[in-house]
């Protein structure tokens, strides 16, 4: 017989505005310890000194974890200009110098190049894996690697602020896969002067933003108190991005058993990927073919 989990049967999602100083390993633990729930996840892993938005699925809703890492992001950062590290950011040795300050017309040409499908090579220290191991357990061990370029879908980087001449700050949108930290690398290279991050805050994820995230103070105040549950989000929002198709009662019985389903539909077409719904609750993601969904996710909300 399998062991029960401990703690409540619960899902939706809990969005924090996470601070600088801590991992999101860690904050997915603080969060199950608020809630008490038995299951969690969180949708796109945020470097330890970065902050703002890391979205946490529990129960169900952690089936919905990939449409939200596959979404579009926001990020808000600064650049130091004239030194490159070892990690990309301010954690590193620093490992070459340049007195080149370039001009904000310079900076804004330089951004056109990392706009678009480009290909981006992960930072030494990065969870990448090369042979089966870290990178950044590697790179701890003093070895350099050649790490393989990935491609990445930038939408927007512009230049928003220069608070001095060694500092830019930028804002960005991509899909998933991206490296904040190798673009302040790569910029720096293409401008001759080196560059690393300094602050970095992932402004939004997807459906969720950091402004509307919920801090640890919040957290560690209103913990395995009632009160906390008042910010939970519902399941269905880690479905923003695809189609919603409704369903009858028979239907979503269907769907729940991992059988195809008659749903009401429109503006889709054969073979797209939806998801239905039963009352404004999901019931199931799928592919839509000829009037019915066919299941690969179903869900299971009291």
């Amino acid at each position: 017989m399998a062991r029960k989990r401990k703690g409540r049967d619960i899902s939706g999602w809990l969005v924090v505005d996470k601070p600088a100083g801590i991992s999101s390993t860690q904050v997915v633990g603080k969060v199950r310890w608020a809630l008490d729930a038995q299951k969690a996840g969180h949708a796109g892993t945020l470097d330890p000194e970065a902050t703002g938005v890391l979205a946490i699925a529990l129960g169900e809703a952690t089936k919905t974890v990939p449409y939200v890492t596959d979404a579009m992001k926001a990020y808000r950062f600064t650049v130091r200009l004239g030194e490159a590290t070892n990690t990309d950011d301010t954690e590193g040795e620093v490992i070459a110098r340049s007195d080149l300050r370039p001009e904000d017309d310079e900076i804004k040409e330089a951004l056109h190049r990392f706009v678009g499908d480009i290909q981006q090579v992960p930072p030494q220290f990065s969870a990448v894996k090369i042979d089966g191991e870290r990178a950044y357990k590697r790179a701890r061990d003093g070895e350099a690697m050649e790490i393989a370029a990935r491609p990445l879908f930038v939408e927007e980087l512009v230049l928003v602020d220069r608070p001095d001449a060694d500092h830019v700050t930028l804002e960005m949108i991509c899909g998933k896969g991206g490296y904040v930290r190798s673009i302040a690398r790569d910029l720096g290279n293409a401008l001759g002067c080196y560059g690393h991050v300094r602050e970095l805050r992932r402004i939004w994820s997807g459906p969720f933003e950091a402004d509307d995230g919920v801090t640890l103070e919040q957290l560690d105040e209103l913990g395995q108190t009632p009160e906390i549950d008042a910010f939970l989000r519902p399941l269905e929002e880690g479905l923003a991005d695809l189609p919603e198709l409704t369903c009858t009662a028979e239907a979503a019985a269907r769907l729940r058993n991992g059988n195809p389903g008659m749903v009401i539909a429109s503006d889709v077409e054969y073979g797209d990927e939806c998801w239905a719904s039963y009352q404004g609750r999901a019931v199931a993601v799928g592919q839509y073919k000829a009037g019915e969904l066919h299941p690969s996710r179903v869900f299971k909300q009291a």
